[in-house]
Parts: structure tokens; C-alpha cells; sequence
């Protein structure tokens, strides 16, 4: 019998552990060293199979785009696997926008890993990868399926074997235009660039990565830009004794130890901040749907 549909697809967060910028191109790309957690908040999504080869989105929450990445995704393979079947898409959208969480490339991947089963084309993780690439740096990573060590522009992905840990996640009201912050003449890049081996010696042991390694370049001129960046950050150093944002902001996250308290009450968070308690998971839950 024939895939019809795949329902209740995730589509999980990443955390930015730490992000240095440790470089720029002469294209004006800039060269990042970050590791990548993912952790599970998540969207959900829902793939119903259409055989007149037409692409549809529909929101069943926030109102997205009407040329999201979730659509350019399944354009893309539509295009490059010559396929002529189509699908309904339907995203419960739970990760809020400029937020540096990943959400919009963690759809972008989920579409490409679902659309891949449920058009039958059975391409290997790597070909998956190569259209990744041309979405945005984020893309990738998801559809790896792995925690990792991050280089280059985003598309040098080294896999990590992550420690179990549990994150408060908060979030303020105002996003952040990523090009903002890296268009900032402030922005500090030159932050010496760290090997592999040597980063795994200073910032963990056997792969359980301490995660208050390094620092965030970004957030700096992230604060400059919004400040209730630096207010969601002093608000979780209160709480918990550490925070740092996350990718180009604006969500904000603190590790919660074992003993700390694994939720905050209702109106404890200041009105218009949204977040959650997360933890770490150890790969993406779509990693075994491709080779």
C-alpha cells in the first residue's frame, strides 16, 4: 500500500552552546565555530500527498510567510527529483520567529526528510544535504541529525556525543533581524579559532560538553540592538546563575541544574516573553528517516 500521509512530523529547536565568529570571507560571509543542540521544543508538521504535483502550506496557528522555507524545501526536491507529486503542508507552529532557535530551517529540513518518504525517493542523507545547503546555514545541521561541532558558514558539521541537560528557554517580545547583527561595525570578528581535539580537551570529557564554554559574539550588539535581550539575560542569571543567547537572538537560555527547579510558575515571566523548560535530546528524532 502507497504512503497517503505522514502526520505529526517534528521539527525540533537547536541551542547555540556557544558561537564565536572567528572570521569573514572576502564574499562577506562570516565564519562561525558553534555547537548546535537540539533540544525538544518543536513545530509540528503534517504532509498529505497530492498527485497533481501542486505544493500547498496551511498554517494552523501563527501565519507564516506565503513563500516559506517549508515551500522552497519541497520546490527544491520537487524540482531536482523530477518528481510529479505535490503535498498539503500543514504547520502547527510552536517555536517563535527571530528568535535564533532554528525553527524556520528545522521546518525546512523536516519537510526535506518527510517529502523524501513520502514521495519514495529514498535518497541517501548525503544528496538531502547538498539541497540543505542551498536553503541556509541552519538547514543542514537538522538534517544531519546530530548534535555537532559547527564550522565554516554553517556547512561543516562534526557530530557530538552531548551530556544530558535541561534548559530554561525564554524568549522576548521583539525578534532580531539576523543581517542587523552582522552588518554591526561592532561586531567582533576575530576571535581566535579553536581545533577540534583542543575544544573537546578545555570544554568537555568524553564528549559531555560543559556548556558554559566560550561566549556568544552576537549578543553584544544583539543587547545594543534590542535591549530586552540583556533583560531576559539578567532575568535568568537571577534565576539560575548563567545565561546566554542563543544563534542571533533574541531567546535567551540558562542551564537548569538537577536540583533547580524544573519550571517556572504561571506569571512569574514577565508579560509578552514566551519560553519553556527544555532538554537536550541526543539526535533528532527524524535521524533514521534517510541513510
Amino acid at each position: 500500500m502507497s504512503l497517503e500521509a505522514l502526520y505529526d512530523v517534528p521539527a525540533p529547536a537547536k541551542l547555540n552552546l556557544f558561537l564565536h565568529v572567528v572570521g569573514r570571507r572576502a564574499d562577506g560571509y562570516h565564519l562561525l565555530q558553534s555547537v548546535f543542540a537540539l533540544i525538544d521544543w518543536s513545530d509540528t508538521l503534517h504532509f498529505e500527498l497530492r498527485r497533481d504535483g501542486k505544493l500547498a502550506r496551511h498554517d494552523l496557528g501563527t501565519t507564516l510567510p506565503a513563500d516559506d522555507l517549508c515551500l522552497r524545501a519541497a520546490r527544491l526536491l520537487q524540482l531536482h527529483s523530477g518528481s510529479a507529486l505535490g503535498t498539503d503542508i500543514s504547520i502547527d507552529k510552536r517555536l517563535p520567529s527571530g528568535a535564533g532557535l532554528g525553527g524556520g530551517s528545522s521546518d525546512a529540513a523536516s519537510t526535506l526528510l518527510a517529502l523524501n518518504r513520502l514521495w519514495r525517493l529514498n535518497w541517501p542523507r548525503t544528496r538531502l544535504l547538498a539541497l540543505a545547503a542551498k536553503l541556509g546555514a541552519d538547514v543542514p545541521f537538522f538534517v544531519g541529525g546530530d548534535n555537532a561541532f559547527v564550522e565554516g558558514i554553517g556547512e561543516r558539521l562534526t557530530p557530538l556525543v552531548l551530556g544530558p541537560q535541561s534548559y530554561a528557554v525564554l524568549k522576548p517580545a521583539a525578534g532580531i533581524a539576523t543581517a542587523d547583527i552582522f552588518a554591526s561595525p561592532r561586531l567582533k570578528r576575530d576571535t581566535p579559532a579553536v581545533i577540534l581535539a583542543g575544544f573537546l580537551a578545555s570544554a568537555g570529557q568524553a564528549g559531555r560538553f560543559v556548556s558554559g564554554y566560550g561566549r556568544n559574539d552576537l549578543q553584544p550588539i544583539a543587547e545594543a540592538v534590542c535591549p530586552e535581550v540583556r533583560a531576559v539575560a539578567r532575568w535568568l542569571e537571577a534565576r539560575f546563575g548563567n545565561s546566554r543567547m542563543s544563534g542571533s537572538g533574541s531567546a535567551v537560555f540558562a542551564r537548569v541544574g538537577a536540583e533547580e527547579r524544573s519550571t517556572w510558575q504561571a506569571g512569574e515571566v514577565p508579560a509578552g516573553w514566551v519560553g519553556r523548560m527544555c532538554r537536550s535530546l541526543e539526535q533528532h528524532p527524524l535521524k533514521g528517516w534517510s541513510s
